[in-house]
């Protein structure tokens, strides 16, 4: 199941990248952040733990990897984050607060809200955490160019 779960992530999160036009040689890539994600978030709330926490990690865990590629394949981090994160975005939890809300159902308006803005947090916080990282760790990945004034 896990597997189904990491090539249609995969798949959404490519597609999001060709949307706004992320290079096409990248959009393997793109696609690989995005799908890594989902899966830490599918194996975190499946094995008990909280949306709020299984995205604050999986976001985490995305955000290095993207910056990981961003490194190696000498591109902009945002190009591996943004499509990154689509996979996490609550958009069900923002459609169900409407939901309720239109239907008059305050209570449960609120809870789902409340909900999808702490997964929105967590998400930013994840980001944030991810840039935490001190950005010579990554550079240790990229291939290193031989010195042509060695003698």
């Amino acid at each position: 199941m896990i597997i189904i779960e990491f090539i249609v992530a995969m798949v959404a999160t490519i597609s999001f990248a060709i949307l706004f036009n992320a290079p096409k040689s990248e959009a393997i890539y793109c696609g690989l952040t995005g799908a890594l994600g989902w899966v830490v978030y599918y194996a975190m709330t499946t094995n008990g733990a909280n949306s709020v926490l299984a995205s604050l990690f999986a976001t985490f865990c995305l955000t290095v990897l993207a910056r990981a590629f961003a490194v190696i394949r000498k591109s902009p981090v945002t190009m591996y984050v943004l499509p990154g994160i689509f996979p996490l975005v609550p958009g069900a939890g923002i459609y169900y607060t409407a939901y309720y809300l239109f239907i008059g159902n305050t209570e449960m308006s609120g809870f789902k809200g409340l909900e999808t803005l702490e997964i929105a947090g967590a998400i930013v916080f994840g980001i944030i955490f991810g840039f935490g990282i001190p950005q010579w760790l990554f550079h240790k990945l990229a291939p290193q160019k031989p010195d042509i004034n060695e003698d």
